[in-house]
């Protein structure tokens, strides 16, 4: 049996979005910066997956950028914020990704921008009277905090964090990537300048995404000069979108169902498990992702053996994880990212918790 459990990476495509990108792949093919009807079509068929992602979210139509991907939309509103409002000071956690993170470093040597990182706990929550004081302490600020870890799953209150930013004048970027399609984002309260999600992260197609960027908050370029967009992934991107949100809350409770499962049958069975970050607490983390440590195993890499029986997780160890490695979490650890969807069944989280048990079983006798 294939199993794949690894949709914080990239989900399957949903066939309904398939379906929807195919006559832009085959039979409208048209660009919209052309002067007759094909081109007028496919400009309008943009225009319209705006509108409509416009809706879901609350937004206005022209706050809607779209992007390949969230990298792309993280490095957009991060350096639009610090060469469009003189940004000289940037708030953020050790957790974002790397695209953040990256992004952030480069300015440092560049901008001799001054960064500092939120402070956390052991569990990596956030401690938001030390934000509070950065805000306070400091100006032109910009704060990127991301909605949901990609690694540990951990949620962050992006809506206090906001009143913060809004309170201190300082302007809000959030890596939503893993939370969008997932959870109702209401754009129109959520005190935030910048928002980014992909379509491959809620079975839309990979290489299309969408950056949020509040009216009034100034963008810098990209590109210079025009570019062909991505219209049959702008399609899927719309088409997938309005699945998730018809669909968001059934999803979620069933999800955090098979999550739920996959927790009770690992600690029956391995009483030294214990749960990376948030991940374990269905309140403080996102219902698609548990992230579990155990101890190291002599006789057999977990993550191996796991793609030996056609299971496919993601996982590591602090020198190959900066999320671990900020958690204080030790090397010599298996840790294991599992990460669920719509299409995974009871069958599967049943059958990847015994291939597990039997393991650290064996190992015990």
């Amino acid at each position: 049996m294939k199993i794949y459990l690894d949709n914080a990476a990239s989900t399957p495509l949903d066939k309904e979005v398939y379906n929807a990108m195919t006559p832009y792949l085959l039979d409208q093919y048209g660009i919209p910066s052309t002067h007759h009807g094909y081109g007028r079509d496919a400009k309008a068929a943009i225009e319209t997956s705006r509108t409509n992602i416009a809706k879901l979210l609350n937004a206005l139509p022209e706050e809607i950028i779209f992007t390949s991907g969230g990298t792309e939309a993280n490095n957009i509103a991060i350096l639009s914020a610090v060469n469009c409002a003189v940004i000289d000071h940037i708030i953020t956690t050790p957790f974002e990704h790397a695209s953040v993170l990256k992004t952030l470093n480069a300015l440092q040597r560049k901008h001799d921008i001054r960064i500092s990182y939120i402070r956390h706990d052991e569990r990596g929550n956030l401690d938001l009277n030390h934000l509070e004081y950065l805000l306070r302490t400091n100006t032109r600020n910009l704060v990127s905090v991301m909605h949901a870890n990609n690694e540990i799953g951990n949620l962050n209150d992006i809506e206090t964090i906001g009143l913060l930013c809004e309170k201190y004048k300082a302007l809000f970027h959030s890596d939503a990537v893993q939370t969008a399609g997932r959870y109702r984002h209401d754009l129109s309260k959520l005190k935030i300048n910048f928002l980014t999600a992909s379509a491959h992260k809620f079975h839309g197609p990979k290489g299309i995404g969408f950056l949020y960027c509040r009216k009034g908050t100034r963008l810098t370029p990209a590109l210079h000069g025009a570019g062909t967009e991505n219209i049959p992934g702008i399609i899927g991107l719309n088409k997938a979108l309005a699945i998730a949100y018809s669909e968001i809350e059934a999803q979620h409770q069933y999800i955090q169902g098979l999550k739920n499962r996959l927790i009770e049958q690992l600690s029956e069975h391995l009483p030294s498990l214990t749960f990376n970050g948030n991940s374990g607490i269905s309140t403080k983390s996102i219902f698609t992702i548990l992230n579990i440590n155990l101890p190291t195993n002599s006789n057999r890499n977990l993550l191996q053996y796991l793609d030996d029986n056609q299971v496919a997780v993601s996982g590591g160890n602090s020198s190959s994880s900066h999320v671990l490695k900020a958690l204080g979490i030790e090397n010599n650890t298996d840790n294991i990212r599992f990460s669920f969807s719509k299409f995974n069944t009871i069958r599967e989280i049943d059958h990847v918790a015994e291939l597990i048990a039997a393991v650290y079983q064996t190992v015990a006798a």
